[in-house]
């Protein structure tokens, strides 16, 4: 697969209009939210309400709540009265959260190893030849939607979905960083060759191995850090 090391640069729209029979303002922090994890918006990007406002077709207090949420996970930084902006990626964040799941997804998939599932197994099958589809069409954006179909398969398989939830909320600072790590050459194949691996060990019955596979799994953006660093350090912040 022919990849870049370039960072994705500002390429944000809002795409289809907003749906009016739903609120605006959690559509308005999904759609904003989507575009930052995809560095659609990279760290540094302003967000004026004014101008989102016009963009989205909604009067100013859906983006002022929608930016309040997207504070909350610390995707933006507001400065009262002057601006906000997309805020850097903040690597202790980024280790918080990839810590959380963790120590989540190891009790999962050692729960799931136990259970014999094998309608889980088709499924996580599914997901893992969608990831090879998208790679191999260098489709990062469809890689990442099928990576995390795969592990809420695992969550929704152990009756953890509301964990996921949780997870998510947490996780905007380690998936910038992945997204980043994400077109270097031959991670979208190890991510799927780990998955299979995860798979045929929960398959197997083999919890260790299981356990085994994700770990290295979960830390392999991490123990790049240094090179993301090297390449985009005016997107990181310690």
């Amino acid at each position: 697969m022919e990849v870049s090391h370039t960072a994705p640069r500002a390429t944000f729209r809002p795409g289809a209009r907003l749906d009016r029979a739903r609120q605006a303002a959690p559509q308005v922090f999904e759609r904003l939210r989507n575009a930052i994890l995809a560095l659609e918006l990279p760290p540094g990007s302003p967000l004026s309400r004014a101008d989102l406002a016009a963009q989205f077709g909604v009067s100013s207090t859906p983006i002022r709540d929608a930016l309040m949420r997207l504070e909350e996970e610390g995707l933006v930084d507001v400065f009262p009265q002057h601006a906000t902006v997309v805020s850097r990626i903040d690597v202790g964040r980024a280790q918080q959260a990839h810590f959380l799941r963790q120590a989540l997804e190891l009790e999962i998939v050692r729960l799931l190893a136990e259970s014999h599932d094998g309608a889980l197994i088709i499924r996580l099958d599914h997901a893992i030849a969608l990831q090879q589809q998208f790679a191999k069409a260098g489709d990062f954006e469809s890689f990442i939607a099928a990576d995390n179909d795969f592990h809420v398969q695992l969550y929704t398989a152990a009756g953890k979905q509301e964990l996921w939830t949780l997870v998510r909320s947490r996780s905007g600072h380690i998936d910038r960083l992945r997204r980043l790590h994400l077109p270097s050459p031959g991670k979208a194949q190890n991510i799927v060759r780990h998955h299979r691996l995860i798979t045929r060990a929960i398959e197997a019955g083999d919890a260790d191995a299981a356990q085994r596979h994700l770990r290295t799994h979960l830390s392999g953006t991490l123990s790049e850090l240094d090179r993301i660093r090297a390449r985009h350090p005016e997107y990181l912040s310690d």
